[in-house]
């Protein structure tokens, strides 16, 4: 990958799902370092914390749904890369996401294994360091 850490916030309440992801990660390179955040409140104050270089968003969170988290990661300017995640992949939801400015969005029961892949190819290929939010 590359020779600095990478930040990974992994924004979902269900902790198995973390669990599997960090997993996941954890394979692909020992230089992952994995946050997490069960709720869009908790999100923010992960991202108002420390720079991620990419953020995975369900889409159902318990206080606010992460479309909106979205809507305010790209309001605050924060230049890390959010993929959406969602069991609900209906084209409509993929189109707003992609709107909106997430770089990608997996069906989380099909295609989170794709996360590593995507994630190295969005941070290897950044033109620049990401801001805090």
């Amino acid at each position: 990958m590359r020779s600095k850490d990478i930040s990974i916030l992994i924004v979902d309440d269900n902790l198995h799902f973390i669990h599997r992801m960090a997993i996941l990660f954890g394979e692909l390179n020992d230089r992952v370092q994995i946050y997490s955040a069960g709720s869009y409140e908790e999100a923010l104050k992960q991202l108002d914390s420390r720079k991620h270089d990419t953020v995975l968003l369900d889409i159902n969170l318990p206080d606010r749904n992460g479309i909106a988290l979205l809507k305010k990661i790209v309001e605050r300017n924060c230049q890390c890369k959010v993929i959406m995640l969602s069991n609900n992949s209906a084209d409509y939801y993929r189109r707003q996401c992609k709107k909106l400015g997430a770089i990608h969005f997996l069906d989380k029961t099909t295609e989170f294994h794709l996360a590593p892949s995507i994630v190295t190819e969005a941070v290897l290929n950044s033109p620049h360091p990401h801001t805090q939010c």
